[in-house]
């Protein structure tokens, strides 16, 4: 059961989130964003658990609203690097949750509770897993230096503030880019928006030097920050001509400020890292994933394996992703061979193999393949997924749905497991089953009218079995206190 609560209304405020520049995108992208009404200010400073509260509410709302990355291999990646940073920071309250934006800008965020945002095209501006884990410091550090709840007392002092115009900047600047955000902050806040940025300008110099830090107790290189900072500021200097001007923007990217990192990087010694597999087999396939369409991504590919490329391995395994998802699942077959014979066990590689099996036809081979590697890594979410997925295209949703069933109490909050357990219990036949797994799912994305519908459904098929059926009447009364809390104002 989801955890119920309720935010006292002397407590209720806007959610502020720290956010990477980003260049502007069409407005169109975030027509129809709804906001949360979460009342009034506050008089005082929030606690760590009413941040978190917070933080889950506010990613709901933006999971319904703005375009998420369903890509487990993704998603492990991101986590286990966040986490080593997280180990390496300042940061006392570790419950993190991410979220991966489909997005082809440079964009990052962090909402106050641990929830910490980056759109996909991050992985491509970023060269090197040192430079990409700049920026996550950089988020993880206004998370740890508290910038919400100390920006808020400094708002108290300035008066009032208007709160849906702020969360409706806040959704645009998370959704699309800071620019489109700051403007509707702007609007909303009127004369204290001066002092407001120059206050988050402090917030963003404390944010790079406390990022910076963790970046170097991590082991990685603190002169990948002002790389990174120097490649973010000139794939954004030109990219608009009606740009807003930098005093309104939350993470100015400036000269000064890569002067600014590149001297307190001075202050360390420089780390000559090897090349992360790990990053280049995940920009790979974000690069793959860009691309109009499979077979441009496959001579993108091709191009790079004739020039030169930061990994050989990385790049094969693009066109690997790309050959398949082009039906030319031989071919893949053959790449993947070149590179999945030095590192059988590469859950990448195994996971690529199985796909092309699929692709063949031969599901019972990809189940095998996938089976023999879970037992090297019981539990593994990716791993997981992709079994589930053969057994489903096996013919065998009744032991898709038992491995789902069983993953869903060590993964709760993947929009993308439930979306697959009510797939292949509709194919099992358990309709209940079915109905509350899309209720958990549209819980997730705040569609709470859709998961009471669903529940609804459900209760209409259990007969006499009155556990369910209790647990069912649970999960209602937790929608409608979800419900309560979005409305109250």
């Amino acid at each position: 059961m989801l955890r119920r609560f309720l935010i006292h209304p002397p407590c209720r405020l806007l959610l502020l989130v720290c956010i990477i520049a980003a260049p502007h995108t069409p407005m169109a992208v975030t027509e129809g964003l709804k906001i949360p009404n979460l009342g009034e200010s506050s008089t005082s400073l929030f606690s760590a658990d009413y941040e978190y509260q917070l933080g889950r509410m506010w990613l709901r709302s933006f999971r319904g609203q703005a375009p998420i990355k369903n890509d487990p291999l993704l998603y492990s990646y991101l986590e286990g690097l966040v986490f080593e940073l997280v180990q390496h920071s300042e940061l006392q309250d570790r419950r993190i949750e991410l979220v991966i934006v489909d997005n082809p800008t440079i964009n990052a965020f962090a909402v106050p509770g641990g929830v910490i945002g980056v759109h996909s095209g991050l992985f491509q501006y970023a060269m090197t897993e040192d430079e990409f884990a700049t920026v996550m410091a950089h988020e993880i550090a206004h998370l740890s230096q508290r910038h919400f709840s100390r920006r808020m007392e400094m708002a108290q002092e300035q008066g009032p503030m208007q709160i849906a115009g702020l969360l409706a900047g806040i959704l645009l600047a998370a959704t699309v880019g800071t620019d489109a955000g700051m403007a509707a902050m702007t609007t909303a806040q009127g004369l204290t928006q001066d002092a407001q940025l120059r206050y988050s300008r402090a917030n963003e110099a404390e944010a790079d030097r406390v990022g910076l830090r963790t970046l170097y107790n991590a082991g990685m290189d603190p002169y990948a920050a002002p790389q990174m900072f120097e490649r973010m500021y000139a794939a954004t200097r030109y990219s608009q001509t009606d740009r807003v001007p930098e005093f309104l923007r939350t993470h100015p990217l400036s000269e000064k400020r890569i002067a600014d990192t590149r001297t307190r990087a001075m202050q360390y010694p420089r780390r000559i890292r090897s090349v992360s597999l790990d990053y280049q087999l995940m920009r790979a396939r974000v690069a793959v994933q860009a691309m109009r369409t499979p077979e441009e991504a496959v001579s993108m590919f091709r191009s790079a394996l004739e020039g030169e490329s930061i990994s050989d391995a990385a790049t094969t395994y693009g066109l690997v992703l790309a050959l398949t998802a082009a039906g030319r699942a031989d071919e893949a077959a053959l790449a993947l061979d070149s590179i999945w014979s030095d590192d059988r066990n590469r859950i990448e590689y195994v996971i690529a193999g199985a796909e092309i099996d699929l692709a063949r036809g031969d599901a019972a081979r990809a189940v095998s393949t996938l089976e023999r590697r879970l037992t090297l890594s019981p539990g593994n979410h990716p791993l997981t997924m992709s079994y589930a997925s053969a057994l489903q295209q096996a013919g065998s949703p009744h032991l898709a749905e038992a491995v789902l069933l069983e993953q869903s109490r060590l993964v709760t909050t993947d929009p993308g497991l439930w979306y697959l357990l009510a797939e292949v219990q509709g194919l099992a036949g358990n309709i209940v089953g079915l109905h509350r797994s899309r209720a958990e799912y549209f819980i997730l994305v705040n569609a709470l009218d859709s998961a009471e519908r669903q529940l609804s459904y459900a209760q209409n098929f259990v007969g006499n079995d009155f556990a369910t059926s209790s647990l069912i009447n649970e999960r209602l009364r937790d929608i409608q206190d979800m419900r309560d809390e979005l409305d109250r104002g």
